[in-house]
């Protein structure tokens, strides 16, 4: 009796797989692909990319049978290509099926060739599959290769040198000056740097960047994380710059570094008997941007930093502990977007005893801006109060709480929450002209409204009367606080 129930079933479930497996050769099917175009962003030549993925779907009525997937360029293609586990061996491969309502998963990855100049290389190849049923589908693999200086294995330098400008350095291993020797970085010149790598500077380093061609320090990966995101524009994709022990003179002028896990350390370089004149790091016009620890972390060391944007840090944007230090004109921004969890914008700490930061003996803020999300980014432990340390925040714009203090707060604005009078203020952000959440990209001038125009003390003998991008401080009422003086936005065509 049970066999007799049991072999209907059999025949049911046997017509079913038969059914479910079976295949058409109909002219009129066709595969359907996740993305007509596989696209790879420009980048190191000879240096192997990342896999993207391309998904392939049978939504027929029954299976298809693919008789070759090759690449255009067979053999010769700079493209490589994995079907469900099999390589297209010499670029192509035979018999693939794909039942209905299934898929293939293809992996791609290439390897770009050297571009052989000084200007990136784009090249194309094409993924071929043909049909049982004669039919051709074509999927477009796209890519671009850029030449370079590839240093693996660590990079010293031992005497003075000045880097080529032509292509960019890709540094794998850290970059280490070794002490009575100078790195020269002159306009143009990009350091790329791998992840964990990081300069290390026990001479001096001088960059001698322009406003059109700036040194940029960044890292290596020159992909999307996601389609609107590169990774150049997410932090901690390498170590930073480390500025060690007894160097002293290191200068940095039109500077980009951005995307590292640390911006700028300075160690304690500071003398028994401190000598302004004798800096351990001067900036000047730099840009540090976008960092998963302390944007400028200063110890115990003399610094002269003018013109320079300090931003969007995971740690403090500015951490000082001890030593004297001189800001003019900057703008510290503390709108880290990647975690609420970020520190101040600026962090004052010294020693009574001078044991654990050193002692702090001078820190003077001249028009300034210093902002960020919270409602107070400027913090300071064990500031002594003698007389000891001069401090000094000289018309500044500054996002902390009101103070009555004349003497070490003279004509500052304080950002605030709330309307002042009739007029309202703008708050935090909304001082500025550009803020890109999604794609986080920023740009740091001010409004025309904003309460930073005009704040300045341009009376002040011996400052900069240009901004970091060149625009003149003088062009109209009075100079801006910050870095960025506003500019009046070009009249489109057709306006009066």
């Amino acid at each position: 009796m049970k066999l007799k129930l049991l072999l209907p079933l059999l025949a049911v479930l046997t017509a079913a797989c038969a059914d479910y497996e079976s295949f058409s050769s109909n002219p009129g099917f066709r595969l359907l692909f996740s993305a007509d175009t596989v696209a790879f962003d420009t980048l190191i030549s000879t240096i192997p990319s990342s896999t993207k993925t391309l998904y392939v779907y049978n939504f027929n009525g029954d299976g298809v049978r693919i008789r070759t997937i090759m690449l255009e360029n067979g053999a010769n293609s700079h493209f490589r290509v994995n079907v469900d586990g099999r390589f297209l061996v010499g670029g192509a491969w035979s018999d693939f099926e794909v039942l209905r309502n299934d898929s293939l998963i293809v992996r791609i990855e290439m390897t770009p060739p050297e571009a052989g100049s000084n200007e990136p290389l784009y090249f194309e190849d094409k993924l071929h599959f043909l049909l049982e049923n004669g039919a051709t589908q074509t999927v477009v693999l796209t890519g671009g290769a850029l030449d370079a200086y590839i240093k693996k294995g660590g990079m010293i330098i031992e005497a003075d040198e000045t880097f080529l400008t032509d292509k960019p350095y890709v540094i794998y291993d850290s970059l280490v000056v070794k002490p009575d020797a100078t790195l020269t970085l002159t306009e143009g010149t990009t350091l790329m740097f791998h992840d964990k790598a990081a300069l290390h500077v026990y001479g001096k380093l001088l960059v001698q960047g322009s406003i059109e061609k700036p040194v940029v320090l960044r890292g290596d990966r020159m992909d999307h994380m996601f389609d609107y995101l590169r990774y150049d524009n997410t932090p901690s994709r390498w170590e930073g710059i480390i500025i060690h022990k007894d160097s002293y003179g290191s200068t940095l002028f039109q500077c980009d570094l951005h995307s590292s896990r640390f911006g700028i350390i300075c160690e304690d370089t500071e003398q028994e008997t401190p000598d302004e004149t004798k800096l351990s790091v001067t900036l000047d016009c730099c840009v540090l941007h976008n960092i998963g620890g302390d944007g400028l972390q200063l110890n115990n060391c003399v610094t002269s930093v003018t013109n320079t944007q300090i931003s969007n840090t995971l740690g403090h944007t500015v951490n000082i502990s001890g030593g004297t230090h001189t800001f003019i004109y900057c703008t510290i921004a503390q709108f880290y977007p990647f975690s609420a969890n970020r520190g101040d914008a600026l962090h004052l700490a010294s020693s009574e005893d001078g044991s654990e930061y050193g002692m702090l003996r001078k820190a003077h803020f001249i028009n300034c801006v210093i902002t960020g999300y919270s409602n107070d980014v400027i913090m300071g432990e064990n500031i002594p109060d003698d007389g000891s340390c001069s401090y000094l925040f000289h018309h500044g714009f500054l996002n902390t709480p009101a103070v009555d203090d004349e003497e070490h707060f003279v004509a500052c604005i304080f950002d605030q929450d709330k309307k002042v009078g009739e007029d309202e203020m703008l708050v935090r952000q909304d001082n500025f002209i550009l803020f890109d959440t999604q794609n986080f990209i920023y740009d740091f001038t001010p409004k025309a409204e904003s309460a930073i125009r005009s704040l300045a003390d341009g009376s002040i003998e011996g400052l900069p009367t240009f901004d970091r991008k060149g625009v003149s401080r003088l062009a109209d009422e009075g100079p801006d606080a910050g870095c960025y003086e506003y500019v009046e936005p070009a009249e489109e065509e057709g306006e009066e």
